[in-house]
Protein backbone atom coordinates (compact mmCIF):
# COMPACT_ATOMS: atom_id res chain seq x y z
CA UNK A 1 0.00 0.00 0.00
CA UNK A 2 2.94 2.21 -1.05
CA UNK A 3 1.00 4.22 -3.61
CA UNK A 4 -2.66 4.96 -1.69
CA UNK A 5 -4.38 8.00 -2.85
CA UNK A 6 -7.61 9.34 -1.72
CA UNK A 7 -9.17 12.02 -3.93
CA UNK A 8 -12.45 13.59 -5.39
CA UNK A 9 -14.15 11.09 -7.53
CA UNK A 10 -14.78 12.24 -11.56
CA UNK A 11 -17.37 10.99 -13.69
CA UNK A 12 -15.06 9.03 -15.80
CA UNK A 13 -14.32 7.07 -12.31
CA UNK A 14 -18.12 5.39 -12.35
CA UNK A 15 -17.14 1.90 -13.88
CA UNK A 16 -14.82 1.59 -11.00
CA UNK A 17 -17.09 2.67 -8.58
CA UNK A 18 -20.17 0.92 -9.98
CA UNK A 19 -17.96 -2.31 -9.53
CA UNK A 20 -16.45 -1.24 -6.04
CA UNK A 21 -20.15 -1.09 -5.02
CA UNK A 22 -21.04 -4.59 -6.05
CA UNK A 23 -17.76 -5.87 -4.17
CA UNK A 24 -19.24 -4.37 -1.23
CA UNK A 25 -22.59 -5.68 -1.71
CA UNK A 26 -21.34 -9.22 -1.95
CA UNK A 27 -18.88 -8.66 1.16
CA UNK A 28 -21.78 -7.66 3.60
CA UNK A 29 -24.42 -10.48 1.54
CA UNK A 30 -21.66 -13.32 3.22
CA UNK A 31 -20.94 -11.34 6.79
CA UNK A 32 -24.62 -11.40 7.40
CA UNK A 33 -25.90 -8.33 6.15
CA UNK A 34 -28.29 -9.29 2.65
CA UNK A 35 -30.48 -6.53 3.46
CA UNK A 36 -27.89 -3.24 3.10
CA UNK A 37 -28.02 -1.87 -0.32
CA UNK A 38 -29.95 -4.97 -1.75
CA UNK A 39 -31.81 -3.14 -4.40
CA UNK A 40 -28.73 -1.89 -5.75
CA UNK A 41 -27.74 1.25 -3.60
CA UNK A 42 -25.90 3.35 -4.30
CA UNK A 43 -27.78 3.76 -7.56
CA UNK A 44 -25.73 5.78 -10.19
CA UNK A 45 -27.77 8.62 -9.98
CA UNK A 46 -26.88 9.14 -6.45
CA UNK A 47 -23.47 8.70 -7.39
CA UNK A 48 -23.26 11.21 -9.92
CA UNK A 49 -24.75 13.85 -8.10
CA UNK A 50 -22.37 13.57 -5.00
CA UNK A 51 -19.80 13.71 -7.52
CA UNK A 52 -21.22 17.28 -8.73
CA UNK A 53 -21.13 18.66 -5.00
CA UNK A 54 -17.74 17.12 -4.60
CA UNK A 55 -18.32 14.98 -2.13
CA UNK A 56 -17.62 11.62 -3.33
CA UNK A 57 -14.15 10.14 -2.71
CA UNK A 58 -12.38 7.45 -4.02
CA UNK A 59 -9.60 5.35 -2.01
CA UNK A 60 -7.35 3.78 -4.90
CA UNK A 61 -3.46 1.96 -4.68
CA UNK A 62 -1.75 2.94 -7.56
CA UNK A 63 -4.01 4.33 -9.99
CA UNK A 64 -6.33 1.53 -8.94
CA UNK A 65 -9.84 2.10 -7.05
CA UNK A 66 -10.50 0.10 -4.28
CA UNK A 67 -13.05 1.78 -2.27
CA UNK A 68 -15.25 4.69 -2.12
CA UNK A 69 -16.88 7.01 0.06
CA UNK A 70 -19.01 10.30 0.51
CA UNK A 71 -17.87 12.77 2.97
CA UNK A 72 -20.96 15.50 2.87
CA UNK A 73 -20.31 18.83 4.96
CA UNK A 74 -23.53 20.92 6.38
CA UNK A 75 -26.57 19.27 8.90
CA UNK A 76 -27.55 15.94 7.22
CA UNK A 77 -31.74 15.56 7.43
CA UNK A 78 -32.11 12.18 8.60
CA UNK A 79 -29.60 13.27 11.51
CA UNK A 80 -32.06 15.85 13.10
CA UNK A 81 -34.19 13.77 15.02
CA UNK A 82 -32.48 10.59 16.80
CA UNK A 83 -34.10 8.25 19.24
CA UNK A 84 -33.10 6.12 22.26
CA UNK A 85 -30.46 8.19 22.65
CA UNK A 86 -28.81 11.54 21.45
CA UNK A 87 -25.98 13.09 19.50
CA UNK A 88 -22.49 13.52 21.37
CA UNK A 89 -23.37 17.53 20.88
CA UNK A 90 -24.24 19.65 18.29
CA UNK A 91 -21.31 21.00 16.83
CA UNK A 92 -20.97 21.33 13.13
CA UNK A 93 -20.09 17.72 11.10
CA UNK A 94 -19.39 16.10 8.15
CA UNK A 95 -21.37 13.10 7.42
CA UNK A 96 -20.07 10.05 6.23
CA UNK A 97 -21.83 7.69 3.86
CA UNK A 98 -21.97 5.63 0.93
CA UNK A 99 -18.75 3.46 2.44
CA UNK A 100 -17.74 0.41 -0.08
CA UNK A 101 -14.80 -1.54 -0.55
CA UNK A 102 -14.00 -4.20 -3.25
CA UNK A 103 -12.14 -6.31 0.07
CA UNK A 104 -8.41 -5.94 -1.16
CA UNK A 105 -7.08 -3.63 0.89
CA UNK A 106 -7.01 -3.51 5.00
CA UNK A 107 -7.53 -0.94 7.41
CA UNK A 108 -9.63 1.00 4.72
CA UNK A 109 -12.78 2.49 7.08
CA UNK A 110 -9.66 3.85 9.02
CA UNK A 111 -7.77 5.34 5.96
CA UNK A 112 -11.11 7.13 5.15
CA UNK A 113 -12.32 8.14 8.69
CA UNK A 114 -8.78 9.92 8.99
CA UNK A 115 -9.03 11.59 5.65
CA UNK A 116 -12.92 12.99 6.55
CA UNK A 117 -11.19 14.02 10.09
CA UNK A 118 -8.71 16.14 7.76
CA UNK A 119 -11.93 18.58 7.85
CA UNK A 120 -11.76 19.48 11.22
CA UNK A 121 -15.06 18.88 12.41
CA UNK A 122 -17.15 15.99 14.20
CA UNK A 123 -18.08 13.06 11.68
CA UNK A 124 -21.07 11.48 12.08
CA UNK A 125 -22.06 7.87 10.10
CA UNK A 126 -24.52 5.37 10.52
CA UNK A 127 -24.89 1.61 9.03
CA UNK A 128 -27.67 -1.20 9.32
CA UNK A 129 -27.88 -3.39 12.43
CA UNK A 130 -26.96 -6.61 10.14
CA UNK A 131 -23.51 -4.86 9.51
CA UNK A 132 -22.20 -5.92 12.88
CA UNK A 133 -18.36 -5.62 11.05
CA UNK A 134 -19.03 -1.70 10.43
CA UNK A 135 -20.55 -1.28 14.23
CA UNK A 136 -17.36 -2.87 15.68
CA UNK A 137 -14.57 -0.86 13.22
CA UNK A 138 -16.93 2.20 14.09
CA UNK A 139 -16.29 1.91 17.96
CA UNK A 140 -12.97 0.42 17.33
CA UNK A 141 -12.42 4.24 15.17
CA UNK A 142 -13.49 6.05 18.30
CA UNK A 143 -16.90 6.28 17.58
CA UNK A 144 -19.52 6.51 19.90
CA UNK A 145 -22.94 4.54 19.89
CA UNK A 146 -25.56 7.21 19.92
CA UNK A 147 -29.00 5.95 18.88
CA UNK A 148 -31.37 4.60 16.02
CA UNK A 149 -32.06 7.20 13.03
CA UNK A 150 -34.45 6.21 10.19
CA UNK A 151 -33.58 7.34 6.60
CA UNK A 152 -36.43 8.97 4.42
CA UNK A 153 -37.65 5.95 3.36
CA UNK A 154 -38.28 4.69 6.83
CA UNK A 155 -35.18 2.50 6.99
CA UNK A 156 -33.96 2.17 10.57
CA UNK A 157 -29.78 2.87 11.04
CA UNK A 158 -27.72 2.40 14.14
CA UNK A 159 -25.86 6.27 14.74
CA UNK A 160 -22.70 7.05 15.89
CA UNK A 161 -20.21 10.35 16.14
CA UNK A 162 -16.91 11.11 17.00
CA UNK A 163 -16.31 14.54 18.28
CA UNK A 164 -12.83 16.28 17.09
CA UNK A 165 -11.69 17.06 20.54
Amino acid sequence: MSDILIRNAATGDMPELLRIYEAARGIMRKSGNPHQWADGQPREEELSAHIAKGNLYVCEDGGKPFAAFACIPGEDPTYRKIYEGRWLREAPYRAVHRIGSDGTHGGTLKMIMDHCAGFREDLRVDTHRDNGIMQHLLVKLGFTYCGIIYLENGDERLAYQRCTD
